[in-house]
């Protein structure tokens, strides 16, 4: 599916070498022209449900880490954008008035990049659509985002203040190094919640 094209590379952001392999285990499935319905990886085999999960878990946090990173960039840009969102009335720390942003992107690019998936796989309606999509990644992406949100304030609040007195900015390599592990937490949390929907027919394999 077309959507795809973007997961991947958005994935391989936080995933490095591990998901450029899952990619060519398995990502690529089968041929354009094949009228097989079966779930296939590149080399034909049938894929597992474990690789069905991790394509679906993937393409959750693909929507997820394009819209942090949409978000983190534009408080940054436009610094006004935290207070919206309760930075200095509601939080002391501008942190968790980004999460509100950072949640807000990630959960409507998740959506949509469902909506791409399921749209052309179930031939449905738009409105339709929309509806398995909000139904199908709901959960996913609130899984993903908890996972996530609890390794960055680990690792901010909890590591790199106390030893450095500050957490890192936006702008710096640490803070990026810290979104990526982040990210595979939150690929950790996400993934058997993808099990428990695919399994119970809620979300489609991929």
């Amino acid at each position: 599916m077309a959507v795809m094209y973007a997961v991947w590379p958005l994935t391989a952001l936080f995933g490095g070498a591990l998901w450029l392999w899952a990619y060519f285990a398995f990502g690529r499935g089968a041929p354009p022209d094949s009228h097989s319905s079966q779930q296939h990886s590149a080399d034909g085999v049938q894929q597992s449900m474990a690789a069905a999960v991790f394509k679906g878990s993937s393409h959750c946090g693909a929507g997820c880490t394009l819209g942090d990173i949409v978000a983190e960039w534009t408080v940054f840009a436009a610094p006004v954008v935290a207070t919206w969102f309760g930075y200095g009335t509601l939080f002391r720390e501008k942190t968790f008035a980004l999460w509100i942003p950072d949640f807000i992107l990630a959960y409507g690019i998740g959506i949509a990049f469902q909506y791409y998936a399921i749209k052309p796989m179930r031939d449905l309606s738009v409105g339709e659509a929309l509806k398995q999509a909000l139904k199908a990644d709901t959960a996913s992406i609130v899984s993903w985002q908890i996972g996530m949100y609890g390794a960055m304030a680990i690792i901010q609040f909890g590591l790199l203040r106390p030893a450095f007195g500050n957490i890192a900015p936006v702008n710096s390599p640490e803070f990026w190094f810290v979104m990526q592990i982040a990210m595979l937490a939150g690929f950790a949390t996400a993934f058997p919640v993808n099990w428990w929907l695919v399994s119970i027919g809620v979300k489609e394999k991929m």
